[in-house]
């Protein structure tokens, strides 16, 4: 015999069909107000086809007790259950009940099985209040789950799939539920990380290659996917799905969460399924709300995404450019210290601060970098001029990481930004929101990873010459030294040089224009900007350097022809208006002509050294005026000559350009076009004294002076004309 201690007073467990009907039937003749019953499929057969039952049903609800009744209504048992309606107050539908339970407002009985056509085997009957109230609240509970049985049986009828949406965690209802989309589907998208593409491919691909099939008949829609396709890995395997018969497309970033949708049914799940790792959460539904939402994201990502076969030829042939945004600074680090790692040929990096060079050794990333140097893996690491306070330490830094080739810059880099190149293929553009924090977590913010060869050349052309641009400083360096032994107009060339190579090198020299006009994001932009503007000066000084040399070896040539002097004056004048529109200096001068520059001058001379010579002066001019209120006057006189003894007249001009600004310093005067004449480190004196010996090698003169009547000074210089 059972042990029964355990059961409450007034609590039985009945067993035999006489003591399960008798206890049935007598619950149903206590009930005085209400009757809420609760079964499974089976119970609407038990109600409807043993009198007891029914006949207790009739004679309750006839004293006014109202009956509540929940069951699942199936295929199989709709016709009891239309029947029922008539011996209840309300029928209402639950999928999954086992069982039966039977709540009135004194008693409860409850059974665990029902079979078809048998009566109850076993019960318990309680009518402990405690068991009843917990019997009551679970029915409560189904009830608001419930369904009205109408609803279900019309869906039942008319085969209707019941609206419903759930969270599926089991594996195995997890594999059907993605087969069953497929299998019942009309027509198919699908949103997905690559790891959902081999997910597919491992474990499902049967069913779509089935729906695949149905689609060649004419029977399906066909399956549409959309994938961010990065490397020939995916791309292999987006090939096998384009050679079974699935369209594909390519974006940049995968909306997430991804998806599988057909005209029934969605599955999602937030899971990136790395490496075709099964999904352990996901949402199934068919509520025509998720349709809808999901159709429309997936039709906007179609709209936006280019031909998979597009951008697998791109990476088949190394044309392919991803680009990925992260805003996590720890991810960040994460995906720099897995970058490195993989690294087989090549690592180049500028870091723009002390600081940056002291958070990268903190991490521990100067220690791999040279441990990949010293396996033969060429590292370079540029960084900024060092403060005093700091060489020391980073000295020892540096060789404690004796295979790393490090260059320091001679200048501050304008925008913090560090880069870093990897095999001539990646990028990485971290943004450096607070230098001053020495955590790397903390001081870094957005970061720009772009698989990209294109771009990545692009940055080696910039790393490239500021390396050489440092090369070129220490050599200028060796030189500036050894010339300190020389006279002191020597070493004041050297002082200027020096200074005039530091500042025009900027974080990013070398970028093309070709590669900014290309480029969407105005911050890069102004970025390149920045870039070209100081590499001309660079080339400028340049070609200085190279003219007086050429001045001094009597390799001196100009090259004539014969053009308009006012046309070329005009569009030097545009040239530097257009310039002073984008700076931040001088945007409010003036330039003026007189009423004798509306007649053309022409002359035959070298128009691109006499172009040299006006540019000069109007830069000269520049440098020396107000910022408010600079006006640079223009003139161009003809004047007549006599040049033989036939008294033969050559018509030449004068051109004069005046300006407000603070004049010519007086020490200045007496070798104004000297070499290395110059009061400022905003210029290496070379630019009059190249002047000079342009003009003269065609036959001219060239000439400055304070003006008389009020402040500024004036330069002219005479040509020939052209008769």
């Amino acid at each position: 015999m059972s042990d029964t201690s355990f059961i409450p007073e007034n609590t039985k467990i009945l067993r035999g069909i006489e003591d399960t009907v008798s206890y049935g039937e007598k619950q149903l003749q206590n009930a005085k107000i209400k009757l809420d019953l609760c079964t499974d499929k089976n119970g609407p057969y038990i109600v409807m086809e043993f009198s007891v039952y029914k006949d207790n049903y009739i004679k309750a609800r006839t004293r006014g007790v109202k009956i509540r009744f929940i069951a699942e209504i199936t295929q199989d048992n709709i016709r009891y259950c239309k029947e029922l309606r008539q011996y209840v107050d309300e029928l209402r539908h639950l999928d999954g009940l086992k069982g039966a339970i039977a709540v009135s407002e004194s008693e409860f009985v409850g059974t665990s099985l029902l079979q078809e056509k048998q009566y109850l085997n076993q019960l318990l009957y309680s009518k402990e209040k405690e068991i009843v109230e917990q019997q009551q609240y679970i029915f409560d509970t189904f009830w608001k789950n419930s369904i009205p049985a109408d609803l279900k049986i019309r869906e039942i009828e008319e085969g209707i799939e019941p609206i419903k949406t759930e969270i599926l965690e089991d594996g195995n209802e997890i594999s059907k539920r993605i087969i069953k989309l497929a299998q019942k589907s009309n027509e198919m998208y699908i949103c997905s990380t690559t790891g959902g593409m081999q997910l597919i491919y491992n474990d499902f691909f049967g069913p779509y290659k089935e729906v695949l099939r149905k689609h060649s008949n004419g029977d399906h829609k066909g399956i549409k996917w959309i994938a961010s396709i990065s490397n020939k890995d995916e791309a292999s395997l987006a090939k096998l799905f384009l050679e079974e018969g699935i369209k594909m497309r390519h974006v940049d970033n995968v909306p997430l969460p991804s998806f599988a949708l057909s005209d029934k049914m969605l599955n999602s799940t937030i899971e990136k399924m790395e490496n075709g790792k099964m999904v352990t959460n996901l949402l199934s539904s068919n509520d025509s709300l998720y349709l809808n939402h999901y159709n429309m994201i997936f039709k906007e990502s179609w709209k936006s995404g280019i031909e998979a076969e597009d951008r697998i030829n791109d990476i088949e042939n190394g044309h392919y450019s991803n680009t990925r945004i992260i805003p996590d600074s720890k991810e960040s680090l994460k995906l720099m210290f897995d970058s490195i790692k993989n690294v087989k040929r090549e690592v180049l990096i500028i870091v723009p601060s002390d600081n940056g060079f002291f958070r990268i050794e903190a991490v521990g990333i100067l220690k791999i970098l040279d441990k990949l140097a010293s396996k033969g893996i060429k590292v370079k690491f540029l960084h900024n001029e060092i403060k005093d306070s700091n060489q020391t330490t980073i000295k020892q830094i540096k060789l404690n990481c004796p295979h790393i080739e490090f260059r320091s810059l001679q200048s501050k880099f304008r925008h913090i930004i560090r880069i870093t190149i990897l095999d001539r293929e990646k990028t990485m553009l971290i943004e450096i929101k607070d230098d001053s924090n020495d955590s790397f977590v903390h001081a870094v913010g957005l970061s720009l990873f772009i698989e990209s060869k294109s771009t990545a050349l692009s940055y080696v052309s910039i790393f490239d010459n500021l390396w050489n641009q440092s090369e070129m400083y220490d050599q200028l360096q060796e030189a500036y030294d050894h010339l300190k032994l020389h006279d002191k107009m020597q070493k004041e060339f050297i002082d200027i040089v020096a200074h005039e190579l530091r500042t025009p090198i900027t974080p990013i020299i070398g970028l093309t224009e070709h590669v900014r006009d290309k480029l969407k994001d105005s911050e890069q932009r102004k970025l390149l900007d920045i870039v070209i503007n100081d590499s001309k000066k660079l080339q400028i000084l340049t070609e200085k350097i190279l003219d007086v040399t050429r001045i001094e070896g009597k390799l001196f040539r100009c090259e004539k022809e014969k053009f308009s002097l006012n046309h070329l004056i005009l569009n030097i004048v545009k040239d530097f208006e257009n310039k002073l529109k984008k700076g931040d200096k001088n945007n409010n001068i003036i330039f003026e002509f007189d009423h004798r520059f509306n007649q053309e001058y022409l002359v035959n001379a070298d128009k691109t050294k006499i172009g040299q010579v006006i540019y000069n002066l109007i830069e000269n001019s520049l440098k020396f005026i107000s910022e408010d209120e600079g006006i640079i006057s223009i003139t161009v006189e003809k004047k007549n000559t006599i040049t033989d003894k036939n008294d033969q007249k050559e018509p030449f001009v004068i051109v004069s350009i005046k300006d407000n600004g603070i004049g010519i310093d007086k020490e200045m005067l007496s070798r104004l076009f000297t070499k290395f004449a110059s009061r400022s480190f905003q210029g290496t004196g070379l630019g009059l004294y190249l002047s000079k010996n342009i003009i003269e090698a065609h036959g001219g003169n060239i000439w400055g002076s304070n003006n008389k009547h009020g402040q500024g000074a004036t330069f002219s210089f005479s040509l020939f004309l052209d008769f």
